[in-house]
């Protein structure tokens, strides 16, 4: 890509502030609970999709707190991180390099200039990173992932919300939720109901979109799916049903899950 080509704008780091991380940051309870050493749902399903064993070097793009670092030294890889804030970059040598651990490393760095040659790991995560760069930004951040992946090596991908959720599902919730009396929980704008999320949320994806960006960096054998965090509501039966409806039956299950996970290969 041309130097002229650059996006001209980023989200500024200094958004991303240990307040953000330890407080906002989906999976900030479970880390908070046990210093990392347990994952959310959608950390946990992402970390085992993308099949780690040991030896391998595994590179996390947007580390954040570390815990996905902490985790991928547990199943005997070498951890290597990048993130943009240094608060991320703090927290994440906090978390990942206990000691004097030769098997992890944390770099302030941006996604769009990995700092490691090319074909260097085996997997690559970018775990809910998307959903915070522009779209040029993205274009450069899955080109720079795959130019270090080593030939067969992995991509593993999550972000949230479904962008599709958001602009065809979320309208029809909320009016609902109205009806019930619940409006106050359900701003007009979804990112409201995260408020730091107005501010740093620029880019959601849908299954679709995510798969065809992948395709387009390069990749094959790229698959995307849909999942849906854990709701622990009270609710009766015809909720129940049509929950059930939404969520597990296509098409009503391409608008109404929330998290978007896609894979593919270099």
């Amino acid at each position: 890509m041309r130097l002229a080509d650059r996006p001209s704008s980023s989200v500024p780091s200094i958004l991303y502030d240990e307040q953000y991380f330890l407080h906002v940051c989906e999976g900030h309870q479970e880390f908070r609970s046990s210093e990392g050493e347990y994952l959310s749902k959608r950390l946990a399903e992402a970390l085992a999709v993308a099949g780690i064993a040991p030896g391998m070097r595994v590179l996390d793009v947007g580390c954040g707190r570390g815990e996905i670092l902490r985790n991928t030294i547990a199943l005997g890889a070498r951890a290597y991180g990048i993130d943009y804030a240094r608060a991320a970059v703090q927290l994440s040598r906090q978390v990942a390099l206990q000691g004097d651990d030769e098997r992890a490393g944390v770099y302030q760095a941006s996604a769009l200039h990995l700092p490691f040659q090319c074909d260097g790991f085996d997997r690559v995560l970018m775990l809910d990173i998307v959903e915070h760069l522009y779209p040029a930004e993205l274009g450069i951040a899955l080109h720079e992932a795959r130019r270090v992946l080593k030939p067969g090596g992995r991509i593993v991908v999550h972000t949230a919300p479904n962008v599709w959720y958001d602009r065809y599902a979320y309208p029809l919730v909320r009016l609902v939720r109205m009806a019930m009396g619940e409006g106050g929980r359900y701003p007009r704008n979804p990112r409201e109901i995260i408020p730091e999320n107005v501010h740093v949320h620029v880019n959601e994806q849908s299954a679709l979109s995510l798969w065809r960006g992948l395709r387009a960096s390069g990749f094959h054998s790229v698959r995307s799916w849909l999942s849906t965090p854990e709701q622990h509501r009270s609710e009766n039966a015809v909720f129940r049903v049509a929950r059930w409806l939404l969520f597990s039956v296509a098409p009503f299950s391409w608008f109404f899950e929330r998290e978007v996970f896609a894979v593919g290969q270099k």
